[in-house]
């Protein structure tokens, strides 16, 4: 057979041929990196416990030097972080996350179009600040200017003669009693600790929650609309409940940030390791990230191995708060 006999399907099946194999291996090469990228994370994290765990070893075994059984001495030790570091980082997250939405839902369905791209990208400028600079700010100028507002939540709710009786009570004193105490200046206290947390997590969970709003499907909100529901009842039967998954994961994300946190809670608390729920006083509370910051530069041998178990019980207290924000999640998505 002649080259002249050769038909035009026989003579672009190589290419084609080509092409396909071409296709394969692009495919195939793109689904290794995918899947290395993805084993990479969680070879990171094991990576990062096996280091902790090891690290934190011979202060476990040597833990009985100290108070004689191990649970004990590390519990004791610990607690004390742990209860101040939650308690600073839940109370930061209930002031940021109505102060965020709003914020959200402002730029997402109120302001004008150029107002809220300026907005957006102030919002997104705050987040890119230093946790140093926040520090510096919440020390030198936040803190004297709540002293006025420190003292009429102590002259006004911590001094109440009787508390209900159905409230829970732990330590002594009822959960509600945060204003109670003897407030001295300057206010380096939890309160302030909460508050500077609380800047710094409202732009990462604002910035979330209003690409979450903004996704909403613009039929559904018209459809809303022709109805006779009011922009708030748009809001409220449309816009929140197909944001509700995001908006949990924003929140978590900032307690994630909140929990971690250390240059700006180390440059304003005064630091105290006691179970205490009055955040308006002086040196009651201290947060695990700040402790390890202020004493591992000294620290050394069993000293260390506990400042890196503190370190171990955030990370896990990290995970298991990331675990439940996932499940969470998953929960809520399907409903929205």
């Amino acid at each position: 057979m002649s080259t002249t006999d050769v038909t035009p399907e026989a003579a672009e099946a190589p290419t084609g041929s080509m092409k396909r194999s071409g296709r394969r291996f692009g495919d195939s090469v793109f689904s290794n990196l995918s899947i290395g990228s993805g084993l990479l994370i969680f070879l990171t994290l094991a990576a990062v416990a096996i280091f902790l765990t090891l690290e934190a070893w011979p202060a476990i075994r040597a833990s009985q030097e100290f108070e004689g059984t191990a649970e004990f001495s590390l519990i004791e030790y610990t607690a004390p972080y742990v209860f101040g570091t939650v308690l600073a980082a839940v109370i930061a997250l209930i002031m940021a996350i109505p102060i965020s939405m709003l914020i959200a839902l402002f730029i997402s369905h109120y302001a004008p179009r150029k107002m809220a791209q300026g907005l957006g990208y102030m919002i997104d400028l705050l987040a890119a600040v230093p946790s140093v600079v926040y520090g510096l700010w919440g020390g030198i100028w936040l803190v004297p200017r709540l002293e006025p507002l420190y003292m009429f939540l102590n002259s006004t709710f911590g001094t109440w003669p009787r508390w209900p009786g159905f409230l829970p009570w732990v330590g002594g004193e009822p959960v509600v009693a945060l204003f109670a105490g003897d407030p001295t200046a300057p206010m380096r206290n939890l309160a302030s600790a909460s508050v500077v947390l609380a800047v710094m997590v409202l732009p990462i969970i604002t910035a979330i929650a209003r690409e979450v709003f903004l996704q909403t499907p613009r039929l559904t909100e018209e459809a809303a609309l022709a109805l006779g529901a009011t922009k708030w009842e748009v809001i409220k039967t449309v816009v929140l409940p197909f944001g509700r998954s995001g908006v949990v994961a924003a929140s978590m994300l900032g307690l994630g940030r909140a929990l971690g946190e250390t240059m700006a809670v180390l440059m304003i608390l005064a630091p105290g390791a006691t179970f205490s729920w009055h955040i308006l006083e002086v040196g009651r509370h201290q947060s695990i990230a700040a402790n390890i910051a202020s004493r591992q530069a000294e620290a050394s041998g069993v000293d260390m191995s506990l400042l890196i178990f503190t370190g171990l019980v955030l990370f896990v207290l990290t995970f298991i708060i990331n675990a439940i924000a996932r499940a969470i999640v998953a929960r809520s998505g399907p409903k929205s």
